[in-house]
């Protein structure tokens, strides 16, 4: 059967398990966009309002599911907007796959409208880029795509698709089915010895991080650090993948760590690091373990054998997929020792850390956490961008074994509509909650347009506080009194909302909080709540003017 490479790639995406593909139209791609005309139902194509926020529903599609987001764009433009969304898939270790419109074959190399060379933009932020110049091969690019992008460590593929590649026709077949990589697991060797190291321990402790869990997930490794009573701590952004009403969580490490975690990995003497790479926020500006030779013993589980050893040698390395390590781990015997006080008092300065003053703030975020808390379900999906806000859906939440948290590690601004969206798309029966500043939401606001055609409509909550909360932190640290760049001046988000069929309103005080959101849960269209948050409430405990006297009086100490 003769076919054009249009449909060659779409019926391979088709045979591969793609169900979802987000995109912005462009000519460069008209062959795909014509294949996917009679997919409706097997491969729908979501329209989005622009490539940063499809990029954004794919990487959040690929944490949420396990399996590549698909995001479609063209060229030039197309792909630079775009790829703020393969940066937070590969920061994330998520699968994604973006297929991009590019020039001619026989227009390359001249600079010719909107060529890029994808190579070189993406080589060195997604885990493999390539362009297709044969036709042919289009069955076997895509399937090694699929491939890398969710072996080892997760991340994105980017793939270049000139223009002639799917417009010219060719006589190979599709794929004829999905793709199954099985997991590896530990050895028996290593485990035994990974006993022993345990064994020996003062101070214990597990530290975990990644998204590509899947079945049982997380539950043997709690089985086993409860039975042994060790303390659990996850990386920056996925507590979600750990039962947080355990005894045994202990919190995140990750932006804003509490001085209680930070002490908790100092002080222990092994540390068994599973499925995480060792990041930035997760070690404290990679502070609260030596480089490249910890003092604490490590051990480190991985599916990569890039990642281990990547930047602290570990006394065990242990290349295994997460899960299969987890099951392992399940099934050895518990480990005793005398650090039950260390691990209680750990547990304690996590509980406690859910205990907030009173904000100066109409709308006090704690009360507003607290409220949600009670009335979210089990299931419950929260999303959000970057900025201090995010500090309530990452700190003041117990997730349970179903809850899921879609939030970046790359810390990109505008994720957290995207990312809502994505996970309404997929889970409808779900409830979505986004969290996003006055500021992030209006990265990525246009993406409304999206929820309403596709009547995925989460809950939006906006904190309102007219600020870039985050730099304005700093300055009042580095550059007290002295604001520049960060105070905005904002739409009337209920009237935007309402403009795209949304359920909005001002919530002006705390009191009028609980019934609104009554009222948002009830919608059948989405919801967006404008929540009256004070400047001064810009974090949980310190308010802005108090931050800005302690720069002060530092300030003056110092002259």
């Amino acid at each position: 059967m003769t076919r054009n490479g249009g449909q060659l790639l779409v019926e391979s995406l088709i045979a591969l398990g793609a169900t979802k593909s987000f995109g912005v139209p462009g000519e460069s791609y008209l062959a795909v966009l014509d294949a996917l005309h009679d997919t409706q139902g097997k491969l729908d194509y979501v329209l989005c309002r622009n490539e940063g926020g499809a990029s954004f529903m794919a990487a959040a599609y690929g944490k949420l599911t396990g399996r590549p987001g698909i995001c479609m764009v063209t060229r030039g433009p197309g792909a630079t907007n775009a790829s703020i969304g393969v940066h937070t898939a590969m920061q994330d270790s998520v699968p994604m796959i973006l297929l991009v419109g590019q020039v001619g074959t026989d227009m390359k190399g001249r600079e010719a409208f909107q060529e890029v060379d994808y190579r070189a933009v993406f080589g060195t932020m997604a885990k493999w880029a390539v362009e297709i110049d044969q036709v042919d091969r289009i069955p076997e690019i895509l399937s090694r795509a699929w491939t890398v992008a969710q072996s080892g460590r997760p991340g994105p593929v980017v793939i270049a698709l000139p223009e002639d590649m799917l417009t010219s026709s060719t006589e190979a077949a599709p794929l004829a089915g999905p793709v199954e990589i099985a997991e590896a697991g530990p050895s028996a060797a290593a485990m035994t010895r990974l006993h022993a190291i345990l064994t020996e321990a003062k101070r214990p402790l597990i530290l975990y991080g990644g998204c590509n869990w899947r079945g049982e997930g997380t539950a043997p490794m709690q089985r086993f650090a409860e039975a042994s009573d060790i303390p659990v701590v996850s990386v920056f952004r996925y507590q979600d993948q750990f039962d947080n009403t355990s005894r045994v969580f202990c919190g995140e490490a990750g932006v804003g760590m509490t001085p209680a975690v930070k002490q908790l990995i100092r002080d222990a003497d092994v540390i068994l690091a599973v499925n995480n790479r060792f990041g930035e926020n997760s070690t404290d500006g990679y502070t609260l373990l030596d480089v490249p030779q910890p003092k604490q013993r490590l051990i480190h589980v991985h599916a990569s054998d890039i990642e281990i050893g990547k930047v602290y040698r570990p006394e065990l390395g242990i290349q295994a997929g997460p899960n299969a390590f987890a099951a392992a781990l399940g099934g050895l015997p518990p480990v005793e020792g005398n650090w039950a006080t260390w691990r209680a008092e750990a547990r304690a300065a996590y509980e406690a850390g859910f205990d907030l003053p009173d904000l100066p703030s109409p709308v006090d975020m704690g009360k507003v956490c607290a409220h949600l808390r009670q009335v979210l379900p089990d299931d419950v999906i929260l999303t959000n961008g970057a900025g201090n806000f995010a500090v309530w859906s990452g700190k003041f939440f117990r997730y349970g074994p179903a809850a899921r948290l879609l939030a970046p590690q790359s810390g990109a601004m505008g994720y957290g509509l995207p990312a809502a969206i994505a996970a309404k798309i997929t889970c409808p029966d779900r409830t979505v909650v986004c969290f996003a500043g006055d500021g992030d939401f209006q990265m990525n606001c246009t993406e409304l347009a999206t929820a309403m055609q596709t009547g995925a409509q989460p809950i939006i909550l906006v904190l309102n506080n007219g600020i870039y909360g985050t730099i304005r932190a700093h300055q009042e640290r580095h550059y007290p009194a002295r604001v520049s760049g960060t105070t905005m001046e904002n739409p009337d988000f209920v009237a935007l909302a309402k403009a795209y069929r949304f359920h909005a309103e001002r919530v002006e005080t705390t009191a009028d909080f609980a019934a609104a959101f009554d009222r948002a849960l009830a919608s059948k269209t989405g919801a967006l709540l404008d929540l009256n948050i004070s400047p001064e409430a810009l974090t949980p405990r310190q308010s802005l003017s108090e931050m800005r006297a302690a720069a002060l009086a530092s300030a003056k100490a110092g002259a």
